[in-house]
């Protein structure tokens, strides 16, 4: 038996960096986190950028929401010092753009079942090395191959538009109808929702309440059935 957790996040977010180290600690001590499946899904900050869109992350936050150069990058520095409390490196002056090959690429991770390795590589560099991580599919390939993948194969995501957009898109029009604004945003086995970077203690409450909803096995397990293979019968004597 698995329980599903589902997270929407974008790798512009950095509540969704911080968030995802939380779940993580908190999955490390969870006693069933064998039967844990997470699925990374796709949500953009701002879907109307185009692929080669980047720009510092100081111009973006500025105009976005009317502050000086010099407050958005105090706030910044405040954000750098509430990472360093939980470990996790951030670099100030990063930049902002389009999160959309990214998800691509994270959707491809996926059925190579190595979205977490792939995740974790675009969060560090986007958070933890000075080169800019948008608008650029080599800096993209950089990173996905350092984390161990073939490069032939994340070029040839690359370099066709169509190729996992599909899945992006549905992630986000399943946010939308589940009502989500704001990301990280995690679904535990399709019942309980949690939205934000919350503290590991509300992430393993999350989980003990979705373990505790799982379908339990009543009976023997070798009871006769029928499966995709036909069905079972027991020889008589």
């Amino acid at each position: 038996m698995t329980v599903t957790v589902d997270i929407w996040t974008d790798i512009n977010c950095p509540f969704c960096y911080l968030g995802k180290a939380r779940f993580d600690a908190a999955l490390a001590e969870f006693p069933q986190r064998d039967g844990i499946e997470v699925v990374h899904r796709s949500f953009e900050l701002d879907p109307t950028l185009p692929a080669d869109a980047s720009r510092p992350i100081e111009e973006h936050i500025g105009r976005k929401y009317g502050l000086s150069i010099e407050q958005v990058a105090a706030k910044e520095r405040g954000m750098a010092a509430q990472f360093d409390e939980f470990g996790l490196p951030y670099l100030t002056g990063r930049d902002f753009g389009s999160s959309f090959d990214m998800h691509r690429l994270l959707h491809f991770a996926h059925e190579l079942g190595r979205q977490e390795e792939l995740l974790d590589a675009l969060y560090a560099g986007n958070f933890a090395e000075p080169e800019p991580t948008f608008g650029s599919h080599e800096r993209l390939v950089d990173i996905a191959v350092r984390a161990g993948f073939d490069e032939a194969k994340v070029r040839a995501v690359l370099a066709d538009p169509d190729a996992y957009a599909d899945a992006v898109r549905r992630d986000e029009q399943e946010a939308a109808s589940l009502g989500v604004s704001g990301v990280p945003f995690f679904v535990f086995g399709g019942k309980y929702a949690v939205s934000g970077a919350q503290p590991p203690e509300v992430f393993a409450q999350a989980l003990e309440l979705a373990w505790g909803d799982r379908l339990v096995p009543v009976g023997v397990e070798d009871a006769e059935s029928c499966g995709p293979d036909g069905c079972a019968v027991t020889p008589t004597a």
